[in-house]
């Protein structure tokens, strides 16, 4: 196999394959179809990297060292760390609630960050001609598992719900921030701009330099017959291969029934589970003796009836709203691939719709997070105290679904087969540098 002399990368939301002028500074490449961001190219990457990237991890100390913060009512009070939080839900039994919390905000992020450090200084090496230890099959395997682990990472969702826990128990109590609460805030933000700062086309080109793509050309689509795509690392394959021939990746072949099939059953099982989750109660509060109940609606109203109307309004856009509007527009989306798309106007507004789907479905996590959070840090002795319900399983559940099912619809559905649609566009088609 050769290298390609350009870069060729098929978009996994259209399918439409566009080569990419060389550039430099800073900016992306968008397929000229739909708009989706082929490359984003970083200046002085793998520098910005090490430095967010060890920030990050000093801030996630940080966190899990300091108090968190404290509760106090009638002078009884309580401190909490940010791992009390986490070890809330295995206190009441609910081990599973458990691992999702420790896994998303603190042990993903950190393999994550640790992970693409190495790979960065590994790529460095190679960059400079120098040699390396670690073998090319475990630096495939690495590289495949941080792109793929990036959807999970919960670290601001997890922020946003201390903020709203704090707003639900300020009315109740007073309420202190320690100093790993504020280490937790940069380090939320960081992940972001660490998140921000990665060059994954210089990584890969500088790990596993691309091959040739044989026949294909701009201008091809998914419907050609002539490639498969790996959506890990962009590479172009022959039809033939199992497998990523740059990463070893598994190919996903365009089989549109297969994929409709898998998105279907996970959405019907977020459907299933919604139902309990909003019946049955997401936290129990036991003041003086007496236990009340309260679902999710009994939250939004509780803020409501306190005055915090936008927290209200946050919590019930995240908890009820883009839920059930993430499970109608998903449904609706697969029932269109039955009736066929009209034209690419009809294809590129249904792919709004989609992508609606991915940008949202990660912050109907909040209520979970608010659960835990409330559930640690009020705990007053028998004065006060707030357990999580079997609402809160049910409820990640869903969101664990509505993501999965979204993750496993193939959006190209959209941009075929309708007659003259590959021939729209031409083999001179090239990304759109912005």
């Amino acid at each position: 196999m050769q290298k390609t002399p350009h870069l060729l990368i098929a978009c996994h939301e259209c399918g439409l394959v566009s080569a990419i002028p060389p550039f430099n500074g800073s900016g992306k490449a968008s397929c000229p179809r739909c708009g989706h961001t082929l490359i984003r190219k970083v200046i002085n990457s793998a520098a910005k990297v090490h430095a967010y990237g060890i920030t990050c991890l000093i801030m996630l100390l940080l966190s899990c060292v300091f108090p968190f913060m404290s509760f106090s009512a009638k002078g009884v009070s309580n401190s909490i760390s940010l791992m009390d939080a986490v070890r809330v839900f295995h206190h009441f039994d609910n081990n599973a609630l458990a691992a999702v919390l420790l896994t998303t905000i603190i042990v993903l992020p950190a393999i994550y960050i640790i992970l693409v450090m190495y790979l960065f200084h590994v790529a460095n090496k190679l960059a400079k001609g120098q040699a390396v230890i670690s073998p090319p099959s475990l630096l495939k395997q690495l590289s495949r598992m941080v792109f793929r682990v990036e959807i999970w990472l919960l670290v601001d969702i997890f922020l946003v719900g201390v903020i709203v826990s704090l707003v639900k128990i300020a009315a109740l109590a007073d309420v202190e921030l320690g100093s790993a609460f504020w280490s937790y805030c940069a380090y939320s933000v960081l992940v972001v701009v660490f998140s921000r700062s990665i060059d994954k086309e210089w990584l890969w080109e500088n790990l596993f330099p691309s091959y040739s793509t044989g026949e294909v050309k701009a201008g091809d689509t998914h419907l050609s017959g002539n490639h498969v795509a790996c959506r890990v690392c962009h590479q172009i394959n022959e039809p033939h291969h199992k497998h990523c021939q740059r990463c070893d990746s598994r190919l996903r072949p365009y089989n549109p029934a297969k994929n409709t099939a898998w998105a279907w059953s996970f959405l019907i099982s977020a459907v299933i589970f919604y139902i309990p989750a909003n019946l049955y109660p997401m936290m129990y509060t036991v003041s003086l003796g007496s236990t009340e109940r309260s679902t999710i609606m009994d939250g939004v109203i509780l803020l409501w009836n306190l005055g915090s109307y936008p927290i209200a309004a946050i919590i019930f856009i995240a908890s009820v709203f883009v839920p059930m509007t993430k499970m109608l527009i998903i449904g609706w989306l697969l029932q269109a691939t039955k009736e066929g798309i009209t034209d690419d106007r009809d294809a590129l507004k249904k792919l709004k719709y989609y992508r609606f789907t991915e940008l949202v479905g990660r912050w109907s996590m909040i209520d979970v997070f608010v659960v835990a959070i409330l559930s640690a840090l009020v705990n007053l002795k028998g004065l006060m105290s707030i357990s999580p319900g079997p609402a809160a399983l049910y409820f990640a559940l869903v969101v664990f679904l509505t993501i999965s099912s979204a993750l496993i619809f193939d959006p190209r559905v959209f941009w075929g087969p309708l007659s003259l649609r590959e021939t729209s566009f031409n083999s001179e088609v090239s990304g759109e540098l912005t």
